[in-house]
């Protein structure tokens, strides 16, 4: 597996390679990212809910939410790449202060409960 630096020089590479960042501004960046999530949406939005798991276990169907996957996390490590976010750094310390934020243990612990705003 890549790590996220690497893939990072990667899609930065094959941006610069077509003289793609005259235009990908955070603004446009982020524009291609929610269309992709939009067409993962679409992917699911006429199956039920109790379904969607399933739905995605047949090879060409999981196939097609990969592709879309794999178009959001593109444009996602592209935006963090412009806007000069370390992507693997700030997921790390993300995750570290949702830990304090969401403990298992103790009386605030979130165990079989739905987090909610703190």
């Amino acid at each position: 597996m890549t790590s996220i630096s690497q893939f990072t020089a990667d899609v930065r590479a094959f941006s610069e390679e077509r003289d793609w960042p005259k235009f990908q501004d955070p603004k446009s960046l982020l524009l291609a990212l929610m269309g992709e999530v939009g067409e993962v949406a679409e992917l699911m939005q006429w199956t039920r809910e109790a379904d969607v798991v399933s739905d995605f276990e047949s090879p060409e169907r999981n196939h097609r939410v990969g592709d879309e996957l794999a178009d959001v996390f593109i444009y996602l490590v592209r935006l963090a790449d412009v806007l000069g976010v370390d992507l693997g750094q700030a997921a790390e310390e993300k995750l570290e202060r949702n830990r304090s934020r969401f403990p298992t243990q103790g009386p605030d612990s979130i165990i079989g409960k739905l987090p909610s705003k703190r």
